[in-house]
């Protein structure tokens, strides 16, 4: 088969949208050492995606060989194979990505003074040409599937292509709190992410990104057994979700979605979170590169791991072990976020007064385990919205209170 006709064959499981190839040149800028990305895009990666980094860049000798199929300089055996520490390894990405696009690489090498330009064109590419000084690598991409028209009809609006695209940047600065990025659509500043060298400024990045209500209510763990470690935030029950829209999980620094992992982090959740609510986490899983396989997929969304039932049971006990020992005053404190502070002061005044023995019953909630929370803030939310639209709920004790405004009467309801 012709070189364009193969690339273009790869490029279908490879550049499935702008996003996937932000994601592949990312990976690669963060192979090549770069502390510092930025992103350009116009058009939701449509019409332009330039990435430039400050890595150690590609030799002038290997510029047109970095454009070639399966050329790499990541792994060299197949024992490499196994043990895989990059991002990328097959070497399929940028000759794929200038199959369906038209291609321009800037780089200079480190400790270089020169700098050195080559486009690609329908796979075929041009002389070498100096550029102008600029240490790193610069991959420019435009006119994304101009050349597979049955490719870019399938594309969606620039909003929907922009959204995949910024919530792979997303995912990808999670996993480098020491990189600085930034990412701008239409020439207007979306994000810009500093390098984060403490737990606090790395909170700060994660509040950037997913809010701060999250990292208010997420705790930080941190546990060890043997080979194995996971570190990370994740979020207290109170902080549940509808959909699995927080769940960023990394094997070794790699973006992944693993049914294994996701089985052992609702298991660890699943006596205080209700049937249809998501955790929330941020979690970063560090083994031996030979415990795991990320060749497993063609996008390396998945991993397999060689010891699957020892990685579900550790990352089942160490996030159990957390939510266990979160101090469960915190509990009560975040029940108050689901009551305004009107409702909140309102409900107070009426209950010490028609009950001076009475003091404060949110208070009262500080004792209560995760799942006893939960449990009654359904009551509350169901029987203030259906049957009683005239009274304020409290807790005390093992009961529900409804105190009627109109009648002036207590009624208490036995949790079940």
């Amino acid at each position: 088969m012709p070189v364009q006709l193969v690339n273009q064959i790869a490029a279908g499981e490879v550049v499935e949208r702008p996003a996937a190839v932000v994601k592949e040149l990312l990976e690669n800028s963060l192979d090549a050492g770069a502390t510092k990305i930025v992103i350009d895009v116009e058009k939701g990666g449509t019409k332009l995606i330039r990435i430039s980094d400050n890595g150690h860049g590609i030799h002038k000798d290997d510029l047109v060989l970095s454009l070639s199929p399966h050329a790499t300089s990541k792994i060299r055996s197949i024992d490499d194979l196994e043990q895989v520490i990059s991002l990328g390894f097959r070497g399929e990405a940028l000759p794929s990505i200038a199959s369906v696009s038209h291609l321009q690489l800037t780089s200079c090498w480190q400790g270089g003074d020169e700098t050195w330009q080559l486009t690609m064109n329908n796979s075929a590419a041009s002389e070498l040409s100096p550029a102008a000084n600029k240490a790193g690598t610069t991959v420019e991409v435009r006119d994304l599937f101009f050349n597979v028209p049955a490719r870019r009809k399938f594309l969606r609006t620039e909003k929907t292509e922009f959204s995949h695209l910024e919530d792979v940047v997303k995912r990808i600065s999670l996993s480098r709190f020491d990189v600085d990025i930034s990412l701008r659509h239409n020439q207007r500043v979306v994000k810009a992410l500093r390098a984060a060298k403490d737990q606090l400024e790395q909170e700060k990045r994660i509040a950037d990104i997913f809010g701060p209500a999250f990292v208010e209510q997420a705790v930080h763990i941190d546990f060890s057994y043997e080979e194995l470690r996971i570190w990370g935030w994740i979020a207290e029950p109170t902080f549940s979700r509808s959909q699995a829209d927080m769940q960023y999980f990394y094997v070794n620094g790699r973006v992944v979605r693993d049914r294994l992992v996701t089985h052992a982090v609702r298991q660890a959740y699943s006596d205080v979170l209700f049937h249809g609510r998501h955790p929330a986490y941020v979690l970063f899983f560090e083994c031996n590169p030979a415990m795991v396989d990320v060749n497993a997929h063609p996008g390396k969304h998945e991993v397999r791991f060689r010891q699957g039932r020892q990685v579900h049971d550790f990352l089942f006990r160490a996030i159990h072990k957390s939510l266990a020992e979160v101090k469960t005053n915190d509990t009560g404190s975040h029940e108050l976020h689901h009551f305004s502070k009107t409702a909140m002061a309102k409900s107070e005044h009426v209950s010490t007064a028609s009950q001076p023995g009475m003091q404060n019953q949110y208070s009262l909630q500080s004792s209560m385990p995760f799942a006893v929370a939960e449990q009654r803030r359904a009551y509350k939310n169901i029987l203030s919205g259906i049957l009683f639209c005239n009274c304020n709920i409290l807790c005390h004790n093992d009961q529900i209170i409804i105190f009627n405004f109109i009648n002036n009467i207590n009624i208490p309801f036995k949790l079940l």
